[in-house]
């Protein structure tokens, strides 16, 4: 099945574990080190359900490797035209594995 990670958090959670299994999903109890940034290879997960993130955050980086700088920045512009709420109480953006950039997805995806 598909891999939808809520949060960005989980994102980050998800495929650093997959990153220290050789991209399997094992428990693991311990920090992780991971920045994802454009230009990642998303290992597990395939789409993603978030809030919109703040200015300037890494979390902006994250969503950007997914989906890619201008399409993020197109969906930002459009939810402040529609006065949508950012930050975490705030509205949400669902990114189906359509959406994903094809050269952010695993050969796995």
């Amino acid at each position: 099945g598909r891999l939808i990670a809520v949060g960005t958090t989980s994102v980050r959670s998800l495929e650093a574990v997959a990153q220290l299994n050789g991209g399997l999903l094992k428990p693991h109890c311990g920090p992780v080190d991971l920045v994802i940034q454009p230009g990642y290879k998303f290992k597990v997960v395939e789409g993603l359900l978030t809030n919109f993130h703040l200015p300037k955050s890494s979390l902006l980086l994250l969503v950007s490797a997914l989906i890619g700088r201008e399409r993020l920045m197109a969906l930002y512009r459009e939810a402040i035209e529609k006065k949508y709420r950012f930050f975490s109480y705030g509205d949400a953006m669902w990114i189906p594995p359509e959406a994903v950039l094809n050269s952010a997805k695993s050969e796995a995806c």
